[in-house]
């Protein structure tokens, strides 16, 4: 009894560490006062303000539009590269592997650098650098989400499809992607969440006039932060929440007529 105590103590401890900052700035976008020591009252005013800043909206839709962009063509040409990569030989394929991760282990300070460098040699820093670079880094997210999906197919099967006369495409979406699609699902939405809340790299290769809601919050800290950011990141918070719990009731709906099957 008094092991599993501690446990649920140990538990409880946890998730108070995890989820007590958001509880804080939950109530925060609901407080009356700009202070964050002093309870002033219930109030929408700073969700109504939000709605109608045009600096928040502009940062919030550039920040939405360069996630998207960004997360679906990495996607898109990650996924290609991890079937190339998987079509290699041994030697081949551990020196792709090897290159992949060294973006992962490098620190994002020194990618954001080193593109900044290459951006401002080659063209004007822009909306167009940053996201090259969101595409850049979030290739190898999709890589490595897809490559361990791509292991467990057969590609005999594919040659067998091709033999009795499908074409390459056909094939391809009839027998390799039912079976890698959820690992190009998870890398998308890893790469979402990469980009969403990047600062380094966006702030070394935006330009002028460019603001993501990363790089708004950094300028906006040395006049104090808006309380309608707090309510902004309330919503993205649930929306979060939702979209979780969506993902998670599909996923047992589908366990479940697995089973019944």
């Amino acid at each position: 009894m008094v092991k599993k105590g501690m446990e649920r103590a140990y538990f409880i401890l946890i998730f108070l560490f995890l989820y007590m900052p958001i509880a804080i700035l939950i109530a925060l976008s609901f407080n009356n006062s700009k202070s964050r020591v002093i309870w002033g009252g219930f109030t929408f005013k700073w969700y109504r303000e939000l709605f109608t800043s045009s600096m928040i909206f502009s940062a919030f839709r550039t920040t939405i539009l360069l996630t998207l962009l960004s997360s679906v063509i990495a996607s898109i040409l990650g996924t290609m590269a991890a079937i190339g990569i998987h079509a290699m030989r041994k030697r081949g394929r551990a020196i792709m592997l090897g290159a992949t991760n060294i973006p992962l282990l490098n620190a994002d300070i020194v990618t954001g650098i080193s593109m900044m460098l290459l951006f401002v040699r080659f063209t004007e820093l822009g909306f167009h650098t940053v996201l090259i670079a969101h595409i850049t880094f979030n290739i190898p997210y999709v890589i490595l989400n897809v490559l361990p999906k791509l292991n467990q197919t057969s590609r005999y099967t594919y040659e067998a499809a091709l033999d009795l006369g499908a074409k390459p495409a056909y094939a391809f979406y009839k027998i390799v992607w039912p079976d890698i699609r959820p690992g190009v699902f998870s890398g998308f939405l890893m790469c979402v969440t990469m980009s969403l809340d990047d600062f380094s790299i966006t702030y070394f290769t935006k330009g002028a006039g460019v603001n993501t809601l990363s790089t708004m919050i950094y300028t906006e800290l040395r006049k104090g932060i808006m309380p309608q950011m707090y309510a902004l990141s309330t919503l993205l918070f649930f929306i979060a929440f939702a979209l979780l719990l969506l993902m998670n009731l599909k996923s047992s709906r589908a366990k479940q007529q697995s089973r019944t099957f």
